[in-house]
């Protein structure tokens, strides 16, 4: 057992808080729904970047590259000017949702490089211009240029020619649970000796201002110093803490500067402030050189190190910063000792990997799993949202809009969210998403097995789950549907952390029961003629549909949807399996399975065989929406990833599990025996007879021919294979696209590889053409499910046309390969989701440097939308350690 190993089991023990404090701390807290007490629920215009820098946050901090306890009492994070810049960089700088050409966008340049599941060690690095940063210009240009065109990012302006940039590495380390070292690394990439103002800044998030009621509304507390180099913090309930502040490379100790997490009113609003020492102080003192800003009184709730730095060119220097609880004593002396205990937490965190990750990687593929993971454990975030106490506003503070109550959100009042959750992108998705969280898990349940299985299921605890068992999608909207994926997520995280007989049954339990109160829901509401034929509207694939698939139809009527009613089955195999599992020692849960298993095969036969041939066509042989409008039906024949999804529903139940199962197995048999028409056209029950040494049974939405007759399309690259994934949208329609005409309107859908090319559902998402990570590893999945099957019964060729046939396990690896070669570097150093940015390619400074992004082009394999995601394109660690270990089997 490694000593991470060792150390998360302490924390799951709760015998040592490993894991008190993290990266906790988001980097985007304005903007967001939770800070944005609008009549009109303008969150970017309501508290936009400007205000950041001045105004006290309610629900959270941020800050750049920074750390906070898991209840975010005390940050920590860095302040940096360049000499030049009008503003103090305390965050990272973007554009909001209406600002950009493609919706909101981070406008940095920054890295997660490593991290620990106890972050014990974690390491990031952020690019920072010596020239003025542009921030006009980037938001000038993005609000000129169109949907056609791409976003204009800070790369394109030239900032970084000649390297005249700081590469700033920020390290910590823990040499215990409460004692927190800070390694800040400043390196001079360009030419001449340059000049860096730079502040650690340790604060308080404010609690004390609002005079709220609740849990967490802490009295004001002070920061103070306790000698030259030395603060100490004083939290009514978080106690005391040290910070020591090293000397500069001058040998001196740096000067300290205080504050109070306070709103500047006068700068804003213009009316007095509330204490004479604001938030942006130090923006203040340091850029308009008012030294009268900070409080001469060496107290206040915000207090930074200010070193100032010259750093010759090439060179760069090393500060030192030690964050302990006051029982301990505090460790002056940050020399031998301090750089030992970094040493040590880095060799750790290399053997945690080695042991964890495939041994048959190249050294390019660890490097990006390992990146893939450094950022998924930084984006764990404190969110902190009490819906109630955000609609009706705090006691102290002026009476929101009384429209709010019936708004956004008004019908989630039970939500009282105040934990570290993962997040989609730390800066873009600064909130949870249901559904990016169940995909978040799968790469999870290897760091953290512990910590994957507490994150689903506190999206079922009743103090998020809707009353009447709805999961809540994400802020902007709760009540927005996402695809049901969360039974999935607990189903794939149960068997992956545990082997058979050794597994967490309590926590299958506990999901179960409550996941079957979400699928009531489901059934209830989303099936509007009780037919088995499901809607749920854009199910978090945007724009993919004609229509705005969130909004009423402007045909009037209702769509019947594929995707929608093959996640109910997906859903429902799912929930089968899951009680299948529970009935071995549980033999009340042996209805559940027969209700699951009777439910699923209403719902295929249903997709196939609904008033005549469901939502399937024969024709094209490919599944399709329908608009049901006065009786009568309406195929709309976009090939798109809707009309994969039936595929995905599939399991292989084996006779070992239902043998001792005699209530299942009667009614299995009833079913066999009664209703032979279903076998027609879906996979019901399918027996392997004697090819294997033991049973198995498929249960599938497609019948054998139909599932071929889908993969001919799904692996054609003229039509959704692409060198890098399958496609949201088939490059059929690039030439042809998909238009539908209505009320002198007209309604299209074309391949759109890239950007969004319209404002459909934001337009900051594309879902109609680039590749998506978790559509592919749901399809993957699928494809080994069937092979495990069929077996060498079944090949097709891959790609279509090419003679090259291939069984359903090799079609799975190959889709694998072709996403991890998004991220691999080729003989010239490109990786394609770089796209054509040199820097990437040759610089040494930038080309191990590895982006996640949010889609990927269709063709060229560029990545978009979110650039930090990972969240769910953290699914690229494994699908790149699969890939290798498949061609050392080979």
């Amino acid at each position: 057992m490694t000593q991470e190993e060792t150390r998360l089991g302490e924390d799951n023990r709760r015998e040592k808080n490993w894991k008190r404090w993290g990266p906790y701390l988001s980097e985007r807290q304005w903007g967001t729904v939770r800070e944005d007490y609008s009549a009109d629920g303008d969150c970017w215009n309501y508290f936009p970047h400007d205000h950041a820098r001045s105004r006290a946050y309610r629900w959270g901090e941020d800050s750049l590259l920074g750390i906070t306890d898991r209840e975010c009492r005390l940050c920590f994070g860095l302040a940096l000017w360049n000499g030049k810049d009008p503003i103090l960089k305390e965050r990272l700088f973007g554009l909001g949702g209406p600002e950009g050409n493609h919706g909101e966008d981070v406008k940095e340049c920054y890295f997660y490089l490593d991290s620990t599941p106890t972050h014990s060690y974690m390491k990031a690095l952020y690019k920072y211009p010596q020239a003025e940063f542009p921030y006009t210009w980037l938001v000038e240009e993005n609000r000129r240029r169109g949907k056609n065109d791409p976003e204009f990012e800070l790369l394109d302006t030239g900032v970084f020619n000649d390297n005249r940039y700081f590469d700033v590495f920020t390290e910590y380390a823990k040499a215990g649970p409460d004692d927190v070292l800070m390694r800040i690394t400043v390196a001079n990439r360009g030419p001449e000796s340059a000049t860096l103002h730079l502040l650690p800044t340790i604060w308080y998030r404010n609690t004390w201002i609002w005079g709220c009621k609740h849990d967490g509304c802490w009295i004001k507390p002070r920061i103070t110093p306790a000698g030259d180099s030395t603060l100490l913090g004083e939290h009514v309930n978080f106690g005391k803490h040290w910070l020591v502040a090293g000397p500069g490379p001058d040998k001196k100790t740096p000067q300290f500067l205080f504050t109070d997490n306070e709103t500047n009113t006068k700068e804003l609003y213009g009316t007095d402030n509330y204490t004479p020492f604001v938030k942006d102080a130090f923006h203040d003192y340091i850029v308009h050189g008012k030294t009268d800003a900070v409080n001469p009184e060496p107290v206040g709730t915000k207090v930074a190190a200010y070193y100032k730095l010259e750093i010759p060119a090439g060179k760069e220097v090393v500060l030192r910063l030690r964050l302990s609880d006051h029982e301990l004593t505090p460790q002056k002396n940050l020399g031998q000792e301090f750089d030992e205990v970094f040493a040590t937490r880095q060799r750790e965190a290399d053997e945690f990997y080695a042991a964890l990750i495939t041994p048959q990687l190249s050294s390019p593929e660890t490097n990006i799993v390992r990146q893939a993971y450094a950022g998924l454990l930084w984006s764990k975030q404190f969110y902190h949202y009490i819906v109630y106490d955000w609609l009706t506003g705090d006691p102290q503070q002026p009476v929101p809009p009384a429209l709010r109550r019936h708004g956004r959100n008004a019908d989630w009042k039970h939500v009282y969210s105040r934990d570290v959750i993962s997040m989609p992108d730390t800066w873009e998705y600064p909130w949870f998403a249901a559904w990016d969280l169940a995909f978040h898990m799968i790469p999870f349940t290897k760091l953290d097995p512990q910590f994957a299985k507490d994150q689903l299921v506190l999206l079922l605890r009743e103090w998020y789950m809707h009353p009447n068992g709805q999961i809540p999608a994400y802020e902007f909207a709760f009540g927005d549907v996402n695809p049901p994926v969360h039974a999935w997520s607990c189903w794939r995280t149960y068997k992956m952390t545990g082997d058979r007989g050794q597994r967490d049954r309590v926590f299958l339990s506990r999901t179960f029961q409550k996941l079957v109160i979400n699928f009531t829901w489901w059934v209830n509401r989303k099936d509007a003629e009780g037919k088995n034929i499901f809607g749920g509207g854009f199910l978090g694939l945007d724009n993919i549909g004609v229509f705005d698939r969130s909004k009423p139809l402007p045909t009037g009527g209702r769509l019947q949807q594929a995707d929608g009613t093959a996640w109910m089955a997906f859903y429902c195999s799912t929930l089968l399996s899951i009680a299948l599992e529970l009935a071995q020692d549980n033999p009340a849960t042996e209805d559940m399975a027969s209700k699951f298993f009777e439910h699923f095969v209403a719902i295929a036969d249903a997709i196939n065989t609904h008033g005549g041939t469901g939502l399937w066509d024969d024709e094209d042989g490919f599944y399709y929406d329908q608009l049901y409008l006065d009786g009568q039906t309406t195929r709309l024949k976009v090939r798109s990833i809707v009309g994969l999804m039936p595929l995905i529903a599939v399991e292989v139940i084996e006779d070992e599990v239902i043998k001792n199962l005699p209530g299942f197995t009667k009614r299995l048999q009833w079913f066999l025996d009664n209703r032979k028409d279903l076998a027609e056209h879906i996979s019901y029950m399918d027996s392997d007879g004697e090819k294997k040494t033991h049973g198995h049974r498929l249960l599938a939405i497609p019948s054998r021919e139909r599932l071929e007759r889908v993969l001919q399309y799904m692996l054609d690259e003229n039509e959704f294979l692409s060198p890098y994934g399958i496609r949201s949208v088939s490059k059929y329609h690039e030439h042809f696209p998909y238009v539908f005409h209505i009320n002198g309107e007209e309604y299209r859908v074309d391949y759109e590889p890239g950007e969004s090319n319209s404002g459909l559902f934001g337009g900051n998402s594309n879902w109609r053409g680039p590749v998506w990570f978790p559509i592919n590893y749901l399809l993957i999945e699928a494809l080994e499910r069937y092979h495990h099957f069929y077996g060498n019964t079944l090949k097709v060729e891959c790609p279509t046309g090419s003679g090259n046939k291939m069984n359903l396990q090799q079609v799975a690896d190959e889709l694998r390969a072709r996403l991890a070669r998004l991220f691999l570097p080729d003989a010239s150093g490109h990786r394609p989701c770089h796209g054509d940015e040199q820097r990437y390619a040759a610089d040494p400074h930038w080309k191990d440097l590895v982006l996640f992004y949010e889609y990927f082009h269709g063709d060229n394999g560029r990545g978009l939308g979110a650039n930090h995601q990972t969240g769910w394109t953290a699914l690229a660690a494994p699908c790149v350690e699969d890939s290798a270990s498949t061609r050392a089997k080979k």
